[in-house]
């Protein structure tokens, strides 16, 4: 298993880096592009990543049943890249709100696979024991990549605007394609990439739905509850700091936004790399509570000034906490299905929930936008995350073995790295 690992991780880490730009889709850009090109007002364009954004939450519970059921999980991501770049390319051509919504939703559906699918495939290489410090390394290169698109795009956009990402993101795709096709098929253990670690007695064939086990889980509904929280927090934040920017210079909106993204990847790079060497250590909790801390202090910072430079310094906040989210997310998942052979439908079924709060997000902030301005939407944000660190602390446990009380018997199952 360590040989394996060892002789896969150029190929993970370029699969991190090149699909990191795939696997968010156009995001913000999105948002400028429909500002400053096609006139669109805020409302429309919340309503129209919602759509998305509704499409992806439909999808992630089938996406994680699929990606544990299945043993050609490259193949899933080859085909993911491929429907998300496409649907993208075809959006300058096609930019009536219908057509947009629609591939807006092809993107939703087609981009709920790649998080569950390279957790699993990770889990599946490294084994529980390493998993902590890999899905780390892992955020890592997820953010260089998508600092070196930003840099990329910001640089390119400022020549030749905003539809310079759209072409980025089809170079990216192929890349990612050719980088998971060189992890090797025989690399991955499926049956840890379940979360079926050493557990014997398991009936590998049954399956269950992920609402059901999210329902079964106390721990993991509260964690469900946070995440969604956090995403209904933190979703709306960026686009709407796009759009200030584009209003204030609509020639340099693209540019000023990606600057603001590679601010954040940046910081974002050495957390996860910091999660992942600590997570064992310090515990999931504390840091998950940093994050969600951080988001609050964001949202409550934005307001109190419109200047560019100010805008970029409190963007550097979210390094921090999506960072950390990225890095733990998973991990937290990994901690309470270990054994169970559900480890990526409940990934999908954590995932649902946050998704409906990432959508309700961009379409609520859009019309706060429209009827009382940009800082009560910064500020009614603020407010939400605020909710859910309080709920976070006082509700949800420490999931870290490492930081559990010992007890009599046997832990949880897990299989040794050797």
């Amino acid at each position: 298993m360590a040989n394996s690992a060892r002789n896969t991780r150029p190929a993970l880490d370029a699969v991190n880096f090149f699909l990191a730009d795939v696997r968010d889709g156009l995001g913000p850009y999105l948002a400028i592009f429909l500002l400053a090109k096609q006139d669109w007002n805020a409302a429309s364009i919340g309503i129209v990543i919602s759509v998305g954004a509704i499409a992806g939450i439909i999808a992630q519970t089938p996406a994680g049943l699929l990606i544990d059921s299945t043993r050609a999980k490259r193949a899933v991501i080859v085909a993911a890249a491929v429907l998300v770049t496409g649907s993208a390319l075809l959006m300058p051509l096609l930019t009536s709100f219908w057509w947009v919504a629609a591939l807006q939703t092809i993107q939703g559906v087609a981009a709920s696979v790649f998080a569950p699918a390279i957790a699993a495939i990770t889990l599946g290489i490294v084994g529980p024991r390493a998993f902590a410090k890999r899905l780390g390394r892992n955020e890592a290169f997820n953010h260089g990549g998508n600092a070196a698109a930003a840099l990329i795009a910001g640089a390119l956009a400022y020549s030749f605007g905003p539809i310079v990402v759209f072409w980025l993101m089809a170079a990216m795709a192929i890349a990612s394609i050719l980088s998971t096709l060189s992890i090797p098929a025989d690399a991955i253990d499926h049956e840890l990439a379940r979360g079926l670690a050493d557990a014997p007695g398991e009936d590998h064939a049954e399956q269950v739905s992920g609402f059901r086990a999210l329902l079964a889980s106390r721990p993991l509904l509260i964690f469900a509850a946070c995440t969604t929280i956090f995403h209904f927090a933190n979703a709306a934040m960026l686009p709407l700091v796009g759009q200030k920017l584009a209003l204030a210079n609509a020639a340099l909106g693209t540019t000023l936004m990606s600057v603001c993204i590679v601010a954040a990847q940046l910081v974002m790079v050495p957390v996860a790399l910091l999660v992942g060497a600590r997570a064992d250590v310090w515990g999931r909790k504390p840091i998950f509570a940093t994050a969600l801390a951080v988001l609050a202090l964001r949202g409550a910072l934005y307001p109190l000034s419109d200047d560019p430079y100010w805008l970029v310094g409190v963007q550097l906040l979210d390094g921090v906490g999506a960072g950390i989210f990225g890095a733990l997310f998973p991990l937290v998942v990994a901690d309470l299905t270990r054994g169970t052979g559900r480890f990526n439908v409940s990934q999908g079924a954590v995932a649902t929930a946050q998704g409906i709060g990432a959508s309700l997000s961009n379409g609520i902030a859009g019309v706060i936008v429209v009827a009382a301005g940009y800082s009560a939407a910064f500020f009614f944000l603020s407010a939400i995350a605020a909710a859910g660190l309080i709920l976070f602390l006082f509700a949800m446990p420490e999931t870290a073995e490492s930081r559990k009380p010992k007890v009599e018997g046997p832990g949880p199952m897990s299989v040794p790295i050797s």
